[in-house]
């Protein structure tokens, strides 16, 4: 199938590594430039040579998403090097993982920050030019939190959902300017905060990562653990001239984990 991608301009967050890696990659794939930002200049180096390698215009901009003014810089040079952006894709690093009673204000502010407002605020950088031009994709990088929250994932499970939220309204805000805004809701996916996640809650638990891992994937209707790259397939669909009549859904990839109907 063809997703009609070709020479798009796309922005990934935090791409040097995990699913913002794997969504990069992907689109690469389609033909689109791609722009990645990350805090580490070798995880970095090391994500841009793998894009160049697929023979498509690539820029490596070191910058935190929890920062206003590093996003503002990353969207400036990414349209003077690119082009105008036409494909954002939100990713953040996992706010703390505690219980509710091991949970500060700052925690809290701290979470709101780099969990939720950086979409709100990567977001409003692109949305104008989109609107001007009549086509866009936005696709946030959440949690399958959002619809099943997590005891140890207190705060995660209440941004993510809020971001479901925001995915629905400015999807609807957004419709008929020709721009789609979905979310992607990853389940157990083998990356390095899959691996946190899994020493701090077999702490808690008293038992061997190798046993939380196992007992994890035989809970997963299909048996394992999901590649980072099985999320980046999804994300290039939902980012595709294909997927022109699929907005506002927030889309479970979680090998059948979450048993809700809705």
């Amino acid at each position: 199938m063809d997703l009609g991608m070709d020479g798009k301009v796309a922005m990934v967050a935090a791409g040097s590594k995990g699913l913002g890696r794997a969504a990069a990659l992907a689109l690469a794939a389609e033909g689109c430039a791609v722009s990645v930002c990350g805090r580490s200049a070798g995880s970095l180096a090391a994500v841009q040579a793998e894009l160049e390698a697929l023979r498509v215009p690539v820029l490596a901009v070191t910058a935190d998403v929890a920062s206003p003014a590093e996003l503002a810089e990353w969207h400036r040079a990414t349209e003077a090097a690119l082009g105008p952006v036409e494909i954002l894709v939100t990713n953040t690093g996992g706010p703390k993982a505690a219980g509710f009673d091991a949970l500060s204000d700052a925690d809290w502010a701290a979470g709101v920050e780099s969990t939720l407002m950086n979409v709100v605020r990567m977001s409003r950088l692109v949305l104008p030019g989109m609107r001007a031009r009549g086509w866009g994709r936005l696709v946030h990088i959440t949690s399958l939190v959002a619809k099943q929250p997590l005891p140890l994932l207190t705060i995660s499970s209440t941004l993510r959902a809020g971001l479901s939220g925001l995915t629905r309204t400015l999807a609807m805000e957004t419709a008929k300017a020709g721009i789609t805004v979905n979310a992607v809701l990853p389940g157990h996916i083998l990356t390095d905060r899959q691996r946190h996640l899994a020493e701090v809650k077999s702490a808690a638990e008293g038992i061997s990562m190798e046993e939380y891992f196992a007992r994890t994937a035989s809970a997963i209707p299909t048996g394992r653990i999901g590649r980072p790259d099985e999320i980046g397939a999804v994300i290039a669909f939902l980012c595709s001239a294909q997927a022109s009549y699929v907005t506002g859904q927030s889309l479970l990839v979680d090998g059948g984990l979450v048993q809700g109907t809705f």
